[in-house]
């Protein structure tokens, strides 16, 4: 007679429900939670099947076993955190017929699966067997208590005793499902008999192997014993030592990096000393990660190196606008290059303002010699150990930078490029531009030695290339092994230049658009430098460019993408708001005691406006703008300057004791110093004292002496082109500094007129409005002095 019940389902997982056995286990699903509570409410009965896959969090009908268990709930406990913990006990196997979807849960039809009497002869001998392999199994396994286990299987029901058994395997969910499906008690427990032979031999090998491994053991470590538990391992399943593998794949490395003799011996030295150490101690990984360094450094391969003139100087061109007399310097390397087999190696060093294409000049050059780039930054580096790296004796040591760069660019002849070496700085830990001293000398560099490695390698196939916005903070050694290429602000018509080949097609190209979309006309390039960016390179004008361009994206997304902006200088307003800047930065008109000085910053050059005031006092002058040290004394020797001209300026001999004196550099947040702007104060001092303007259209910058000499001054050609950019047509210069004029370019000097002076007598000349009321005598003939020195002020 078949039996059919309608019972809540109750999916598990990785769990197979067995009859006669007792089962806790946690519900936390909804649905299930519904099931259980609906079986509590009628006889406590609940239908359990596993899931195919236990990942599954919502199963269906197709996602669970049909055949189960129909147990009983004996006992239900709501736990804090909403889960259902329940103890039930299998009873009948049960095989799913129907699937009926209930109010969020699911009843099954099943069909309870009588159980079946063995009348076969064989069955208590299979018992008697099934039970002493048992025996044997709880005996070698660690999971399961003896006595407990050996009661359990005290019974006569051979059915009974196979299920029983099977709930106790160790064994997987799919291994326990198929013996749930297995009906006849014969059949199961013959089943039963042979999963047990060989978990019985798998546990009896695993016993061996525990021995072997505690006889061989005394004091050793957790990881001596899991070490040696793993050669037992490999023993039994008969494979070859994986370290006797390590070793012979690294001697083979060794082979293969061709190093120089001294070094493959230390590595074939290392090798010995790590085959005599247990694998696992820290000192077999230290040793390890050493031949790691070693055979991952170029020792011996290069890069073909192209030395096409013609090919160099079209990539320089194409990536870059302007900077000719850099360009030729490159060039000229590359001929000395191709013609002497092994050139002297030379250490080029860009300094400029940010934003003129130091780092990407570097770049283009790789790619002009067909080498390989790397590059590391140096900004902020304060430990010795980043250039030449730790020994090995520390924790966690690494090479050195330098070394670690070749091994990035696995060639012996890369472009190295050492970008910011003027922002190094140094503590406790040592000087790394110190250390840069060896890297950078092409006399000693052939045999640099990184700290890590303990061995020499030879950099002298490296093109170092360095970039500084300044030199002064470069140590004078290390200066001494750089030959120096300065690349100066753009002029306005090499950014309109600049802006139309390379930053504007990558604007376009970086917001998705395309040239039907946008036209960018050159009177707007203009207005944007002019009036939006004050700079010596490119990056702000980048910066507006890619935000007129982020607008335009915007206005095509919304209305289609045949939209198009013609961008002229109407238009800039309209997408970048109101100007930042003046076209000009010059007076607006002459004024007295107002005088316009020239500035050289680490961004380029500057206009530097000085103004000065007189108040009833007794001679106290007052110096007042965040001047340096340098620059209030150029002030105190231009007012002694003054007051040795009184008869000549026609001021009363003791006009100095009656009066205060105010002089002011405006922008007083901003630290200026120097001593170039001595004759712009001279010059501020004698409008105001004589009520004579200064013109508006004149800029000027000198170093004064007391006798009224003008001396030399640095950063020319930078004060020249921020003069330019500013709209001033005169600029007063020492004579000294007319060599300095064959930097700038020919446009600029066509648009100035440049006025050379050697005193103060011309300049006053030049630069105030009005004659002075009497005539100046010629400043005394006095002996030249020589000043070497290269003056910077700000």
């Amino acid at each position: 007679m078949e039996v059919y019940e309608t019972l809540p389902i109750v999916p598990l997982r990785d769990v197979v429900v067995f009859p006669h056995m007792m089962m806790p286990f946690v519900i936390g699903r909804p649905s299930s939670t519904r099931a259980l509570e609906h079986a509590l409410l009628k006889d406590k009965r609940i239908f359990l099947a596993a899931q195919h896959d236990a990942s599954i969090d919502d199963p269906r009908p197709d996602d669970v076993y049909t055949m189960g268990c129909v147990a009983n709930v004996v006992q239900s406990l709501k736990l804090p955190d909403g889960n259902i913990k329940v103890l039930v006990e299998g009873v009948d196997r049960a095989r799913a017929v129907e699937w009926k979807e209930d109010k969020g849960f699911f009843r099954v039809v099943v069909k309870v699966l009588a159980k079946q009497k063995e009348t076969s002869g064989d069955v208590e001998g299979t018992m008697a067997r099934v039970v002493s392999l048992f025996e044997q199994y709880v005996k070698l396994s660690n999971n399961l208590h003896y006595d407990a286990m050996i009661a359990a299987v005290r019974v006569d029901d051979p059915g009974k005793l196979a299920d029983t058994i099977a709930a106790h395997l160790l064994v997987g969910v799919d291994e326990k499902q198929n013996l749930l499906e297995i009906i006849s008690p014969l059949e199961r427990l013959n089943r039963i008999a042979g999963i047990l032979e060989i978990e019985v031999d798998k546990l009896q090998v695993d016993r061996r192997i525990q021995s072997r491994v505690k006889k061989q053991m005394e004091k050793a470590q957790k990881e001596y014993y899991l070490n040696e538990k793993m050669k037992a391992i490999q023993k039994e399943l008969g494979r070859k030592d994986e370290k006797g593998n390590e070793v012979d794949e690294l001697k083979k490395k060794i082979e293969q990096a061709k190093m120089p003799k001294d070094v493959e011996e230390k590595a074939v030295q290392e090798l010995k000393r790590l085959e005599s150490m247990p694998p696992m101690s820290a000192e077999a990984t230290v040793s390890r990660n050493y031949l790691d360094w070693l055979i991952a450094v170029p020792w011996f391969k290069k890069t073909r190196e192209n030395r096409d003139l013609k090919h160099a100087e079209s990539v320089l061109h194409e990536d870059h606008y302007g900077l000719d007399k850099v360009k030729d310097r490159i060039l000229e390397f590359l001929a000395v290059r191709s013609l002497v087999k092994k050139p002297k190696a030379t250490i080029l060093t860009f300094s400029g303002p940010p934003g003129v294409g130091k780092t990407s000049l570097a770049k283009s050059i790789a790619r002009a010699m067909n080498r390989k780039f790397v590059r590391l930054s140096l900004g902020g580096v304060r430990d010795e150990a980043e250039i030449r790296g730790h020994r090995r004796t520390y924790i966690g040591a690494f090479p050195g930078q330098i070394i670690q760069m070749m091994k990035k660019a696995g060639t012996q002849n890369p472009v190295f490029l050492l970008d910011e070496v003027d922002k190094m700085s140094m503590d406790f830990r040592g000087d790394p531009s110190a250390a840069l001293l060896e890297v950078l000398d092409p006399e000693q560099n052939s045999a640099f030695l990184d700290h890590y490695l303990d061995v020499e390698f030879d950099l002298s196939h490296v093109m170092f290339i360095c970039t500084a916005n300044v030199l002064h903070t470069v140590p004078q050694a290390l200066r001494d092994r750089m030959e120096v290429l300065q690349l100066a602000g753009y002029t306005e018509q090499e950014k309109i230049e600049i802006a139309k080949r390379f930053l504007a097609p990558k604007a376009i190209e970086g917001t998705g658009l395309t040239a039907n979309n946008i036209v960018i006309h050159d009177d707007a390039i203009q207005t944007m430098i002019q009036r939006y960016t004050r700079e010596a390179g490119v990056r702000s004008l980048e910066r507006e460019i890619m935000s007129i361009c982020r607008k335009v994206a915007r206005k095509v997304v919304g209305e289609g993408k045949t939209f198009k902006e013609d961008f002229t200088a109407q238009k800039v307003t309209e997408y970048l708001g109101v100007p930042r800047f003046r076209p000009s930065m010059a007076e607006e008109q002459n004024e007295v005691g107002v005088a316009t000085g020239l500035a050289w910053t680490e961004v380029g050059g500057e206009l530097l406006v000085t103004e000065a005031t007189l108040m009833a006092g007794k001679g106290k002058l007052t110096l007042t703008g965040k001047l340096g040290d340098v620059m209030q004394e150029s002030a105190q020797a231009a007012l002694s300057w003054v007051r040795s001209k009184t008869a000549e300026l026609s001021l009363a001999e003791d006009f100095h004791s009656k009066i205060d004196i105010h002089v002011h550099v405006p922008e007083g947040a901003i630290p200026k110093d120097g001593p170039s702007a001595g004759i712009t104060l001279a010059t501020t001092l004698v409008s105001a004292l004589t009520k004579i303007p200064v013109r508006r259209d004149v800029a000027m910058t000198g170093e004064i002496t007391l006798r009224g000499k003008v001396l030399p001054i640095g950063g020319v050609k930078e004060k020249v082109l921020a003069a330019h950019r500013a709209g001033v047509t005169n600029i007063i210069l020492p004579r000294d500094n007319e060599k300095d004029l064959a930097d700038i370019p020919k446009n600029v000097l066509d648009a100035l007129d440049l006025h050379l002076v050697s005193n103060m007598d011309e300049v006053l000349k030049i630069a105030l409005a009005e004659p002075l009321p009497a005539r100046i005598p010629a400043a005394p003939v006095v002996p030249e002095v020589v000043d070497a020195s290269d003056s910077r002020t700000h």
